[in-house]
């Protein structure tokens, strides 16, 4: 592993970000990341944060047109309320905070005892939960759907809306209309490797894979033997529109887990878009590339939103973070 001492990853991490984004602000002791020009006046600050490991999520998104502040916690473990509260007093501007948590158990509780914690003193804040996971209805993380790939799209839309001036009411509502229409399923090909650990998190033969994998390695639906790209795609696509039911354009992502070259994403992206035209579904929009990841983990997940012509406007308004950036 390409690290010092297992101790010092995500400080190490943090000082690299600083030192090649000049842009944002980071708090390598208190692990708060924030835009260099918060708070903006008239606009809603939306932070996110979760365990380390699934960069660029969300130190990588954050920036003009989506995250004011993001809160990395260690290695596959939630950030802590104190760094919540830091990152909401810093990027408040009066306008108020939405919060965009994941569904995984500490991550929920933290968020949402830092939210009683921020308006104790004087931030409002609304809050979003993400749990757009088809694949499992609990798991070892979570009660309900996990929170996967469909975060980006929360935080890119809701983010834009922000950028607008849109009031903290409507944020909120846009985010959870966004969650709402997005569903994701994945795919492990390999298992990942935490620092801590040194050596893989779960046992997965050579010559399977595991369908429906969380991104902290949690269990799928089921081991298979290794399947072709069009064979996968068959499976998470039908997944995710078996619980969709979409009845019109769809905005996708096509994501690695961490290990996954471009090459095969983009071959793997073929297919998936082979299976939406076979099954009549348009697609507005496709985002190729390793977002939501897990560590080293090889593999791909597939997150369909359901788009009107708000959120592909919201969508398709310009962005500028270190991960994702596109317009003016």
């Amino acid at each position: 592993m390409l690290i010092n001492v297992p101790e010092t990853v995500v400080a190490d991490a943090l000082r690299g970000i600083a030192a090649a984004h000049p842009e944002l602000t980071v708090d390598v002791e208190n692990r708060v990341v924030v835009r260099r020009d918060a708070p903006v006046a008239g606009e809603v600050a939306l932070v996110s944060g979760g365990g380390s490991g699934h960069e660029p999520l969300h130190a990588g998104f954050v920036g003009p047109g989506m995250l004011a502040a993001a809160c990395p916690g260690e290695v596959f473990t939630s950030p802590v309320p104190d760094q919540m509260v830091r990152a909401a007093a810093a990027v408040d501007s009066g306008r108020g905070v939405l919060f965009v948590v994941k569904n995984y158990t500490g991550d929920v509780l933290n968020f949402e005892m830092a939210a009683e914690l921020a308006e104790d003193a004087g931030v409002r804040v609304a809050r979003v939960l993400v749990d757009d996971d088809v694949a499992v209805a609990d798991s070892t993380f979570t009660a309900g759907r996990r929170g996967t790939g469909a975060t980006l799209f929360v935080e890119k839309i809701a983010g834009a809306a922000a950028e607008e001036g849109a009031p903290l009411e409507r944020v909120e509502s846009i985010a959870r209309q966004v969650n709402a229409r997005s569903r994701s399923f994945g795919v492990a090909l390999s298992a990942c490797t935490t620092p801590a650990k040194g050596s893989p998190t779960f046992d997965l033969p050579p010559g399977e894979l595991e369908l429906g994998i969380g991104i902290h390695g949690e269990p799928g639906r089921e081991r298979r033997p290794m399947m072709t790209s069009g064979e996968i795609a068959d499976v998470a696509v039908d997944a995710v529109l078996e619980d969709l039911k979409p009845s019109g354009p769809v905005l996708v992502l096509v994501n690695g887990m961490g290990a996954t070259p471009l090459l095969e994403l983009y071959g793997f992206n073929a297919e998936v878009q082979r299976v939406l035209g076979e099954r009549g579904v348009p697609v507005a929009r496709t985002l190729v590339g390793n977002y939501v990841t897990s560590l080293d983990m090889a593999g791909c997940s597939v997150t369909l939103c359901q788009a009107d012509e708000e959120l592909l406007r919201l969508w398709d308004a310009p962005v500028r973070t270190a991960a994702l950036r596109w317009g003016v």
